[in-house]
């Protein structure tokens, strides 16, 4: 089960998950996607496809807004989709 990035994340955008994914498996960034779709959409997202679970962008989020799947609130588990739907 992948990890996702909740709301919390609309907060600072930071994208020093994004530094630390070995598979680039977050967007949008501006380094990745360009300025534009970074700054066009509300929060990072994760490709449930691609995430391996490493965890690496769970410890450097400074909002705290990265879970594994299994592991979300109750009012977060909207993410899931969410996240998934950011890459159909």
């Amino acid at each position: 089960m992948a990890h996702v990035i909740t709301d919390r994340c609309r907060e600072a955008k930071d994208q020093s998950c994004v530094e630390v994914c070995p598979v680039d498996c977050i967007h949008p960034t501006a380094f990745l996607d360009g300025d534009e779709p970074f700054q066009t959409t509300t929060q990072l997202y994760i490709n449930p496809d691609t995430c391996i679970d490493c965890g690496a962008c769970v410890p450097v989020c400074p909002v705290e807004a990265i879970f594994m799947a299994d592991d979300l609130p109750v009012d977060q588990q909207k993410f899931i989709e969410l996240n998934a739907a950011y890459y159909q």
